[in-house]
């Protein structure tokens, strides 16, 4: 831990201009990325990762939050059933001007990641850098935007990083039964907005069923067990943005979708919000009001 923190001391000026935007604005029903809830053993050393990331700390109705350009990271005390691998949502997703650099700085700091993390992977194009993992269990991917991603533009197309900033959110990649795949694409089309297209990474020959949002790529992928939801886990929920809650909530009621928790304006002091979970077993939660916080 020691080594975590001297590490960690010697990039605050680093983070500290890592996050400006947060949510950004919605896509034509309404719909932003929003939020990530996880749950954390010990929220002092989850911080510290986050902030390793880039992010930087805030407070929303009592609970740690942690800003990225793109999401707000929300940090709940508790004991997580396990990681997010085997769950519906497998791993969350960034993009940093320089892979190798950003990789080299996590390790230096002993965070745990996978043993090829820090070197170009060359079924994904040349793209991606590897997983890590935070104290929890929750995976995250490394992504380098010089070599741009189906998100911010064309895969395997080396390019200058679109990033204003160190760190930006990337994709959401969810894993569910293959008969599914054709299915969950189009249901958070017609709910959320997210315009549909076939991600070549990692593979152009076998593209990813994937969906944009502002924010975030959702990508859609075979899971090779059957996942199990993602309530409880490190991750626990996903959270959508959407302008004008109320009616959103309404239009999704008359499409079927039924809610665990129906839309409140008392809930949380800062902010609308709305729970349901999706027919694959991924929490989510819907606000308004993040984007003034």
């Amino acid at each position: 831990m020691k080594r975590f923190v001297s590490v960690l001391s010697l990039i605050v000026l680093w983070h500290l201009v890592a996050s400006q935007a947060q949510v950004l604005a919605p896509n034509d029903v309404g719909v932003a990325m929003g939020q990530w809830y996880t749950i954390v053993r010990d929220a002092e050393a989850a911080k510290q990762f986050w902030m390793l990331m880039g992010g930087s700390p805030i407070e929303v109705d009592g609970t740690d939050v942690i800003k990225f350009p793109g999401v707000l990271i929300f940090l709940s005390k508790g004991e997580p059933s396990g990681g997010t691998v085997g769950t519906t949502v497998d791993h969350i997703g960034f993009h940093v001007p320089n892979g190798e650099r950003f990789v080299a700085k996590l390790r230096a700091a002993g965070v745990k990641m996978d043993p090829t993390a820090g070197t170009r992977t060359p079924e994904y194009q040349g793209s991606s850098w590897g997983n890590v993992y935070s104290p929890d269990g929750l995976k995250v991917e490394i992504l380098d935007s010089a070599r741009s991603t189906a998100a911010i533009g064309t895969p395997a197309v080396r390019a200058a990083s679109p990033l204003t900033g160190p760190i930006a959110t990337d994709h959401i990649h969810f894993f569910v039964a293959e008969s599914s795949l054709e299915e969950i694409q189009a249901w958070y089309a017609q709910m959320f907005g997210a315009k549909s297209f076939m991600d070549p990474v990692p593979n152009v020959s076998n593209p990813v069923r994937a969906g944009n949002i502002p924010g975030v790529e959702l990508k859609f992928s075979k899971s090779p067990d059957s996942p199990v939801p993602t309530k409880g886990r490190a991750l626990d929920h996903i959270g959508f943005e959407v302008k004008n809650l109320e009616q959103f909530c309404k239009r999704l009621e008359a499409n079927g979708v039924k809610f665990n928790q129906t839309y409140s304006r008392r809930r949380h002091k800062g902010y609308a919000s709305a729970e349901l979970t999706d027919t694959w077993g991924t929490s989510i939660e819907l606000t308004e009001g993040l984007n003034k916080l």
